[in-house]
């Protein structure tokens, strides 16, 4: 320790420390602070400078972008709630248009047969694998639904109800091997039965079976209920004539009929729970 003190290292730390203490005294006679001063304080002071104004800008930018954040969502909320809005409006829309529409039909059929009360219903369910496309309404028994009533469209018959739960029932269609419809042709008065049949359903068209060798039905004709049975009643359309062939008997002949109603994509069907000549079996 001794030999340090009287070293050229500690002789160089005294000056050094000695010439400071005059700049400081200097400064403090003077009121201000020399050019060396000034930099070597400079020198000191600048790093320290720099560090804070980083962290100054780093903590003002984090709390730019927390805001900012905070206003995005704010703002994507307020999107969603007027996205939900208008989805509503135009599902009650669509929903105003399908009931005029069923409206309009009732009215127009109601015009036609002022005998037949209705019930509406839409399409809830459908099997993709059944192939004579049966389906599901949402309506049963609480609307005065009953088994093997009616189904239609404006434009034709559908089918007749096979099923009824307290709230849906279940739909066969024309096109269904098990459904008979007695039926005619409106231009030459022949008559026959409807029936389905596996091969023509994938085409969504079924058979007028059972008519006379020498009719006259021809390509174009319409189709309609006889009403005999008491099931369906008399004068609803049923299709259009497409083909007309001898079976396979050489006795008789049948006609390929193309339903008037869209069977394979109805949305919503009127079912027919009362009319006059309900359960008779009566044709003119």
């Amino acid at each position: 320790m001794k030999d340090f003190f009287k070293s050229t290292r500690f002789k160089i730390l005294t000056a050094v420390f000695i010439m400071l203490c005059a700049f400081m005294l200097r400064a403090t006679v003077s009121g201000g602070i020399t050019p060396l001063t000034s930099q070597l304080l400079s020198l000191i002071t600048t790093p320290v400078l720099k560090v804070t104004s980083s962290i100054s800008e780093g903590v003002d930018g984090a709390f730019r972008h927390f805001f900012q954040a905070g206003a995005i969502e704010r703002q994507n909320a307020e999107y969603e709630e007027k996205i939900r809005i208008l989805t509503q409006q135009v599902a009650d829309l669509e929903n105003y248009r399908r009931e005029n529409e069923q409206l309009r039909e009732y009215l127009e059929i109601k015009e036609e047969h002022n005998d037949f009360t209705f019930t509406s219903a839409s399409v809830i369910g459908r099997d993709s694998a059944e192939r004579f496309y049966s389906f599901t309404i949402d309506a049963g028994s609480e609307t005065g639904i009953e088994k093997f009533d009616p189904v239609i469209t404006s434009n034709g018959l559908v089918g007749l109800v096979s099923e009824v739960g307290k709230n849906y029932s279940k739909v066969l269609t024309i096109l269904d091997v098990a459904v008979e419809v007695g039926a005619y042709d409106i231009r030459t008065r022949d008559i026959g039965a409807t029936t389905g049949d596996i091969a023509l359903a994938r085409e969504g068209q079924l058979r007028l079976a059972m008519l006379p060798k020498e009719c006259e039905v021809s390509q174009g004709d319409l189709i309609y209920t006889t009403g005999y049975g008491g099931i369906y009643p008399k004068d609803l359309a049923i299709g259009e004539v497409t083909a007309i062939h001898t079976d396979s008997s050489g006795m008789s002949m049948y006609a390929v009929i193309r339903p008037l109603a869209d069977i394979t994509n109805v949305k919503d069907v009127l079912v027919i729970t009362a009319f006059e000549g309900q359960g008779e079996q009566v044709f003119d």
